[in-house]
């Protein structure tokens, strides 16, 4: 008769085995190999031939939000890369996104892509944005990614994966109804770059004989100029944002705790009721933002529970468009 704590370590050594071998097909692919996912995806495209990926049987093909026939769209306009190419990678869940910037018909744009590589081998998800900003694009062209992106957190400052993803979305609802009286976890150094152009500490955006110096209520009227030349955290607790009335399908794709890494695809809404409201300090801010909706790819860098830098790129869909996923 088989003793019961041998039948126990035997189901334990198996179970061990499960999940040691589910972990190293998820780690398959690390950073190199997700990385040559994308720039395989690159080269393919502009070659107009999806045919030269590892494609998986049911693969599917979504460009600003409308899921189409891989091939279609971008895949028929791309003509080259442009010099701009940012990477985020997530080794346990074999997704990757990038920011980047390619040439349509010698009109510049900027790409933002997510694939979901399974187990190493085949591209079972592409998710792009093609924001067709020239001004924007030609911005993100001429800059090189910050380098706080590839640096590594000490193993002792790590956070969890759920951990990132609650800061990163504490950053989402600090601006949906934005009142200037919640949390705003933000580094002093915090700095945010919008489709190519910093929307932080950009004093060159502040309108003339405005001094860096005044507190808001002395800025008035409190103008995009003026929010844009404050940092992150000032930014938000003036309560300017109020009309961003729905910030949803907050889709958070890609974490990288040894980076410090937040990706993650979003919708602000503007419902267009937000006209005359007032903000943090009291005084009365006049908004002329209309039903509108944002669909966003937006990237943080998070430093001991802080939001250090913010990377995002966004295109006006129609108002309460849907990301074309179900998660």
């Amino acid at each position: 008769m088989v003793r019961m704590d041998v039948c126990l370590a035997a189901l334990f050594a198996g179970l061990a085995c499960l999940l040691v071998s589910a972990a190293a097909q998820a780690a398959s692919c690390d950073r190199a190999c997700l990385k040559g996912f994308v720039d395989d995806y690159l080269e393919a495209l502009v070659a107009h031939d999806p045919g030269r990926l590892p494609l998986a049987d049911d693969v599917k093909f979504t460009e600003n939000g409308v899921e189409l026939e891989l091939g279609d769209a971008v895949w028929g306009t791309a003509e080259s890369l442009g010099r701009y190419r940012n990477y985020f990678m997530d080794v346990e869940e074999g997704q990757v996104a990038f920011f980047g910037t390619i040439h349509e018909y010698r009109a510049p744009a900027i790409l933002v892509l997510r694939l979901k590589v399974e187990n190493g081998e085949k591209i079972s998800e592409i998710e792009t944005m093609v924001v067709r900003d020239v001004q924007g694009a030609n911005t993100l062209d001429a800059r090189t990614p910050a380098g706080l992106w590839t640096e590594t957190i000490p193993q002792e400052e790590r956070m969890s994966r759920a951990g990132l993803v609650r800061i990163a979305n504490m950053y989402f609802s600090g601006l949906e109804n934005n009142d200037g009286k919640g949390v705003y976890p933000f580094t002093d150094d915090c700095n945010r770059m919008e489709n190519g152009t910093y929307t932080t500490n950009n004093d060159s955006a502040r309108p003339p004989g405005v001094g860096g110096g005044a507190a808001p209520a002395e800025r008035q009227p409190l103008s995009i100029g003026n929010i844009m030349a404050m940092g992150c955290k000032e930014q938000f607790e003036t309560g300017y944002f109020r009309f961003d009335t729905r910030i949803r399908d907050r889709r958070f794709k890609v974490v990288d705790p040894e980076r410090g890494v937040v990706f993650a695809f979003v919708f602000f809404d503007h419902n267009g009721t937000v006209r005359d409201y007032e903000l943090a300090d009291g005084s009365i801010a006049h908004s002329r933002v209309g039903v509108s909706s944002w669909m966003i790819g937006e990237a943080f860098k998070i430093e001991n529970g802080l939001i250090r830098y913010v990377e995002a790129n966004m295109f006006a869909p129609p108002y309460g468009m849907k990301p074309g996923w179900d998660d």
